[in-house]
C-alpha cells in the first residue's frame, strides 16, 4: 500500500493533514466486523499521525467515509471513547465502495 502518489501524512505550519486511513490490517487486508473495522481505521490513522510527530490528541477534524451509514451509532460511541471533550469536529459520509474492500476510511486534520 505504499505505491501511492501522495503522502500518507503531511505536516505544515503546525498542522497535520492525514490521508484516508482504511479499515485494513498491517498487511492491507480488509478487517471484518463493524467495531473491528473502526478500530483498524483508527490504528492506521494513529500510525500515520506518528510519522509526523502527532497523535490522536492533536486531531481537530475528521472525516469518516463508510460503506454503511447505519454504522453511525457505533462510530459515535467509538468517537466518545477515543476523544476527550471538546471532541474534534467530524463529518460522516456514506460511499459506494472503498479501496481494498475496506468498510471504513478516516481522514484527519491535526494541529500541534
Amino acid at each position: 500500500m505504499s505505491d501511492h502518489p501522495y503522502s500518507p501524512a503531511f505536516a505544515k505550519a503546525g498542522f497535520g493533514f492525514v490521508s484516508g486511513a482504511l479499515s485494513v490490517d498491517n498487511a492491507g487486508i480488509a478487517v471484518a466486523g463493524r467495531a473491528e473495522a473502526l478500530d483498524a481505521a483508527i490504528a492506521r490513522l494513529t500510525e500515520r499521525l506518528a510519522t509526523i510527530g502527532m497523535d490522536l490528541k492533536d486531531v481537530i477534524k475528521t472525516t469518516y467515509f463508510v460503506t454503511d451509514v447505519t454504522m453511525r451509532d457505533e462510530a459515535n460511541t467509538h468517537y466518545e471513547q477515543l476523544f476527550a471533550e471538546p471532541r474534534p469536529a467530524r463529518s460522516f459520509v456514506e460511499v459506494a465502495a472503498l479501496p481494498y474492500g475496506a468498510t471504513v476510511e478516516i481522514e484527519a486534520i491535526a494541529y500541534k
